[in-house]
Formats: C-alpha cells, sequence, structure tokens
C-alpha cells in the first residue's frame, strides 16, 4: 500500500460524471467495436494533432495524416519530428505498464527524441513554469524527484479509485511534479490516456485531447488553481467533462462511415473538420458577418487560431468569402 495519498476531496459532481460516463461507455463501446480501422485512425490523428497544438505545433490533422502515411510535408522540421514521435507513442503504448517508472521514461525518450538534449531522463536542475514573464508554478526541487515519481507510481498501482478518478489526478500530480525539463503535458495527456485504455480499451480511440485544445487556457488555469487550493479535485472534474463531451460527441456524429464509403476513403483524402472547426460553421450558419476577431471571442480561442481554421476550411472546400473584407460575408458551400 503506497503511503502517497493524492490531495483529492471526491465530491458529488465527480461521482455524478463518473456514473454518467460509465453510462456513455456502453453506446461508445458497442459503437468502437464496430469502427473500422480507418475511423479508429482519425481518431488517433485528432488526438496527436490535438495535444501537440497545446504545445504550439501549428501542423494541421491533413498534414498529421501525411506524416501517418510517410508522406513529405512541407512544415518546420521540429514540428514534423514532434508529430512523427507521437505517432510512435502512441503506437508503443499498449506494451506499457502506467506504473513503470522505466515504462513512463521510455515513452518520454520516444515522444522527445531530436527535440530535446537528454530524452528519457529527470531534470537534473529546478525549474519555474512561467506564462509570459510571470512565474505560475515552482516544481518541486530535482532532488525530490525520484521520491515523487515513486510514490505517484506506486499509489497509482495500488488504488482503489475508479481510473477515471485516478488517471485525471495523475495527470494532475505529473504536470506539478514536472519531473522533465520539457514534454511534461503531452506526456501527461499520453499517460492519462494509457491509464484510461488499460482499464477500457476502446478509451484508447477517444479524441479527448481536441476538447482540451479548444479550452486550453482554462485548462492551465485550473492546473494554476489546484495549485494554490493544494487540491485537484477541480482539475479531476473538468478532465472527466472533457471524457463525457467526447464520449457524446463520439456517438451524436453522424459520419457513420460504410464499407462503401471506407474503401472510397482509402483510395483519395477525404476531409474531416476538426471540432473547433465545426464550432466556427455553426457560428457563422447562424451569423454570417462575423469577423475573425468575432469568432475568436464568442469561441475564446485567440483570432490567429480562428484565422488558420477559416483558411483550411476554404482550402477544402467548406467555406467561401463572399464580397469585400470589410463588409463581406461567409458562404457555408
Amino acid at each position: 500500500m503506497s503511503r502517497y495519498q493524492p490531495p483529492l476531496t471526491i465530491t458529488p459532481s465527480v461521482l455524478n460524471l463518473v456514473v454518467e460516463i460509465g453510462e456513455l461507455l456502453g453506446f461508445w463501446a458497442a459503437q468502437a467495436g464496430r469502427a473500422s480501422p480507418l475511423l479508429r485512425k482519425e481518431n488517433r490523428i485528432r488526438t496527436i494533432q490535438a495535444s501537440l497544438a497545446i504545445e504550439h505545433n501549428s501542423l494541421t490533422t491533413g498534414q498529421v495524416t501525411a506524416i501517418m502515411d510517410g508522406k513529405r510535408v512541407l512544415a518546420p522540421e521540429k514540428e514534423i519530428q514532434e508529430v512523427r514521435n507521437a505517432i510512435l507513442a502512441y503506437d508503443k503504448m499498449p506494451a506499457w505498464k502506467a506504473w513503470r517508472l522505466q515504462d513512463l521514461l521510455s515513452a518520454h525518450r520516444l515522444l522527445m527524441t531530436g527535440l530535446v538534449d537528454s530524452p528519457g531522463q529527470v531534470r537534473q536542475g529546478d525549474v519555474g513554469i512561467y506564462r509570459g514573464s510571470q512565474l505560475v508554478h515552482m516544481a518541486p526541487p530535482a532532488s525530490q524527484l525520484s521520491r515523487l515519481l515513486d510514490d505517484l507510481l506506486s499509489w497509482l498501482r495500488s488504488t482503489e479509485l475508479h481510473p477515471l478518478i485516478a488517471s485525471s489526478v495523475f495527470h494532475y500530480e505529473f504536470e506539478f511534479i514536472h519531473p522533465f525539463l520539457d514534454g511534461n503535458g503531452r506526456m501527461g495527456r499520453l499517460w492519462q490516456t494509457l491509464i484510461l485504455s488499460q482499464w477500457r480499451i476502446e478509451l484508447s480511440w477517444l479524441p479527448v485531447e481536441t476538447l482540451i485544445h479548444h479550452q486550453q487556457q482554462r485548462y492551465y488555469q485550473i492546473l494554476r488553481e489546484c495549485d494554490k487550493a493544494s487540491d485537484c479535485s477541480a482539475f479531476v472534474e473538468f478532465m472527466l467533462m472533457n471524457i463525457r463531451s467526447a464520449l457524446q460527441e463520439g456517438i451524436a456524429q453522424k459520419a457513420n462511415v460504410s464499407e462503401q464509403m471506407s474503401e472510397q476513403m482509402s483510395e483519395q483524402k477525404t476531409y474531416f473538420p476538426t471540432s473547433m472547426e465545426v464550432r466556427i460553421l455553426q457560428q457563422l450558419k447562424q451569423e454570417p458577418r462575423l469577423t475573425a476577431a468575432n469568432l475568436a471571442a464568442v469561441l475564446g480561442v485567440s483570432a490567429r487560431t480562428v484565422e488558420r481554421h477559416l483558411q483550411k476550411l476554404q482550402h477544402e472546400g467548406k467555406l467561401q468569402r463572399a464580397g469585400a473584407r470589410k463588409g463581406g460575408f461567409w458562404r457555408i458551400l
């Protein structure tokens, strides 16, 4: 039995979310069981693209798909390397045990090879996490890392908490410990997926990261709030809400791809709008004259993010600009 106990209060909201997710999982499991390898691949692509986008990687789902298919992509070499590494890490995931330190280090080595000097090694110095010039989190000293990681992994192996809660607690505590110089965010998200997939294999294909990407300021804000409160309940609730939303979105999708459609998609490139692009199209359907700045304010993201998605939607033939830049409107195709 681990001597470590997480800074957690089990609230009624957390318990209710666990129950809701359990009910939704029955539908998701049935859908995942019928899903073609192509749909599973699409969800994995969305997961990788969104998790890296949180870390400021600019590659689109189309570019991630091309890299996965071994095609050449014109993009910064560092960002291409991040995608290649993530593909390898998610492919390797079924072989790892979430509570094993050596597997945690191996995963970091795969994710960060070619990106940092010492992939797969815990940091040797102390670090602070900054947003701009503001220090938002001072990580525990390097001298404490061995003990903290051992405690956390031992707890994970023996805890009787529901995996939905335990995986979220681990995610929070991992970010708090910040054991590596870089790559802690993508590692925390990967390891939560690993913990969940070892409970229910169909959760390997649930793209929760897509929803986190669209709320990444909130993601960081809740991490800071939990640090100040010395209680990770709010983060656990946030993650459970995103898992519930990802399940609801996946179940509700009407993109029920038949075998015939799967064959067509294997022969030609098919475009899948991201969750953010769907939200943009929904807003423009209601109000075609919205500007990028208006959309950014409504969706809670930067104008630059909106502009990038608008360009992609135009390129893919889903959206067309009518009239002048000022005074014109958007036409959904």
